[in-house]
């Protein structure tokens, strides 16, 4: 790590310090579907085409905006809907028209399936800013990831809808697996000549329907020559490629993102899920609900608890506990802790100290 990269180390440090104390929310997750209209193998939601948790009416949901307007008018926060698909919803685009007459910016996370054209102009009329659609590889890659022969040629046909939107802000996804990290050449290339011009990398977290999925799971050679990609494509300059925010990576720090590693669950993003629990961001499946909006005013939930989130020395255990990096890392992702508070693995470790 060069000197401006430890710069910047202590820099993140002291603001994810000041954050614990400040708080702001910034990012809020409304899980507004468990269902799905595909079955990916890597699922960490293990979703399906009927869920045994209903959706959420979106007026239970209504509250929870208005205590945030309320106590915070003049911070932009975003409205992420996610799933599940969130284009399953009937009513998502009344949805999503409200969330922004009520003053926020609203994004979405979907499989693209149901974006043609008329979708996309619905969407961009109901106010959408934000969007996240997937590629997971060439189309055979792609397609056995999606468990779906139509999903590569069906997301590409939404991409040709989606960069033709005002206004947007929107990138492509790729979960690197053990199958596809061969062809991140060539998948970035396709990528470019479709006319893509942000793109980020994710490695899969063994949760959900993954958990017992050795194949999804990335060598620590693989994942070396993931960040080493990710470098060398971030200095070609051709597409803005990024690392997910994942985890604390060592020396690939300020090289892989745009900024250093800062699990920001709990800091400045929350999450309303289906049934009305209140966590950090969704990417977190296990138990740490901090309330629940059907018994809990949200606001005084999210001032006055979220403790395992604010104050992280917890974490010091196991193969945390005498970590030299614990001060910068913090117990890597909340999304990354069972349970029982065990780490599922370490970005640093899988890195720097295994062959």
């Amino acid at each position: 790590m060069n000197k401006l990269q430890e710069i910047d180390q202590e820099i993140t440090y002291w603001y994810r310090e000041r954050l614990k104390l400040l708080h702001p929310l910034r990012q809020l997750f409304w899980e507004c579907t468990l269902r799905c209209n595909m079955a990916c193998r890597h699922c960490g939601s293990d979703c399906k085409t009927v869920s045994n948790v209903p959706d959420m009416p979106f007026e239970d949901f209504i509250p929870v905006l208005d205590e945030v307007r309320l106590h915070q008018p003049h911070i932009k926060t975003m409205v992420f809907t996610v799933g599940g698909e969130p284009l399953v919803r009937k009513d998502i685009i009344e949805c999503g028209r409200t969330i922004t007459e009520k003053g926020f910016l609203w994004g979405m996370v979907s499989n693209g399936k149901l974006i043609d054209s008329y979708m996309m102009n619905e969407l961009s009329d109901a106010g959408l800013r934000s969007l996240a659609v997937d590629v997971d590889g060439l189309r055979d890659t792609h397609n056995w990831l999606r468990n779906d022969n139509n999903s590569f040629d069906v997301v590409y046909n939404a991409i040709g809808h989606i960069k033709k939107a005002p206004h947007l802000i929107w990138d492509v996804i790729t979960c690197v697996n053990s199958r596809n990290i061969s062809q991140l050449e060539e998948i970035k290339r396709m990528l470019i000549e479709a006319g893509v011009t942000k793109w980020r990398c994710f490695s899969i977290v063994p949760m959900g329907r993954a958990k017992d999925d050795e194949e999804l799971v990335l060598s620590n050679s693989q994942y070396r020559y993931l960040m080493d990609f990710i470098v060398k494509t971030r200095m070609e300059g051709k597409i803005q490629l990024s690392y997910a925010c994942e985890g604390y990576l060592g020396d690939y720090e300020g090289l892989v993102r745009r900024s250093h590693f800062l699990c920001s669950a709990g800091l400045t993003t929350a999450s309303v899920l289906s049934d009305g629990s209140i966590s950090g961001c969704l990417s977190i499946r296990s138990n740490y609900h901090q309330g629940n909006i059907y018994k809990d005013d949200f606001w005084n939930v999210w001032q006055n608890r979220f403790d395992k989130y604010r104050n992280r020395e917890w974490m010091r255990s196991g193969e945390c506990a005498d970590c030299k990096v614990f001060k910068y890392c913090q117990g890597n992702g909340m999304h990354l802790r069972n349970n029982d508070g065990s780490l599922m693995f370490c970005n640093y470790n899988k890195l720097f100290n295994s062959k």
